[in-house]
Parts: structure tokens; C-alpha cells; sequence
């Protein structure tokens, strides 16, 4: 079986490094392939040199991708989860589709989507809702009610310490 440790190198594959500095018969003697004098040519000089242009500039600085946006996501809940999750005649709040497992944190808010059917007359209490949603729960006989998100939040932190 071919591992890591017997793995055997290709013929040819191994080139001997070019001996600078060994005399002028070699072809690489007094100055050793590096000129005459500056800063290059002396032992250490080369790595202190840095070439200042743009490219290297933007090289070196570090790269973050993505962004971060301003507004933040609301946790987003369908009609036909509340269809599933509650009985006809039922308050449905926030901290109920959270007690219900539906949405995971209030912190952002809770938004209502049109997706699935509403047969239960239910009255539902959102920080927003889509246009379709808000129809689905009034022609079902429910009221669709906007509560702030600053209220939502107070609820759940007050409902936390029981």
C-alpha cells in the first residue's frame, strides 16, 4: 500500500542547489551572483529590503470577508407553522412561539410570512408582517396586532425569571 513514509522520489526530480562564492572557475565566484555593492549584496541585506508599491501594500493587509449588516435579521415564523402549532381562538405572542419551539431568540424581532393556509380565527402579535400574512390572518376572522420590539423583549426577560 502507498503511504507517506514509502514514497519514493520520481528520477530526475532531485536538482543540486546552485554552490555560490566557490571560486571564479565555478562561474559563480568574487561576487557571487550578487553585483557589486548595496544593500543586496550584503549577507542579511536582502530580507531587510522591502519594495514599497501598492500590490505589495494590499498583500500585506489582512482580509475580512464578507460584512457585517446594519440591520438585523428577524427571526421569521410562516402561517403554517401557526396553523400546525396553535388552536383556533388562541393568542398567539411571541413568547408562545418561543414556548412552542418555532423561533429560536426574540432579540431581533419576530416577523410573520404568508407561506401555508390559516383556517384558525387566531389573534396573532408580530413585530412585522408580510402583506400576504396579515390578509391570510384577517380573512381567516384573526386580527393581526404589531407589537415594538422593545415590548417583545421586556416580556420575554420578565417571563425568564419565573
Amino acid at each position: 500500500m502507498l503511504s507517506l513514509h514509502n514514497l519514493e522520489k520520481s528520477k530526475g526530480t532531485d536538482k543540486k542547489s546552485k554552490r555560490l562564492g566557490r571560486g571564479n572557475a565555478t562561474g559563480s565566484g568574487n561576487y557571487s551572483t550578487r553585483g557589486m555593492k548595496g544593500q543586496r549584496s550584503r549577507s542579511g541585506g536582502r530580507s531587510g529590503l522591502a519594495l514599497r508599491s501598492i500590490r505589495s501594500y494590499l498583500l500585506g493587509i489582512p482580509k475580512v470577508r464578507g460584512f457585517k449588516s446594519l440591520n438585523t435579521a428577524r427571526a421569521i415564523i410562516n402561517i403554517a407553522d401557526l396553523e400546525k402549532n396553535f388552536s383556533d381562538g388562541d393568542t398567539v405572542n411571541i413568547r408562545a412561539m418561543l414556548k412552542a419551539g418555532l423561533i429560536e431568540t426574540i432579540a431581533n424581532g419576530v416577523k410573520v410570512l404568508s407561506d401555508g393556509k390559516l383556517t384558525k380565527k387566531i389573534t396573532v402579535e408580530a413585530n412585522a408582517y408580510s402583506a400576504g400574512a396579515k390578509e391570510k390572518i384577517e380573512t381567516a376572522g384573526g386580527q393581526a396586532m404589531l407589537v415594538k420590539k422593545s415590548e417583545s423583549s421586556k416580556v420575554e426577560k420578565s417571563g425568564d425569571k419565573k
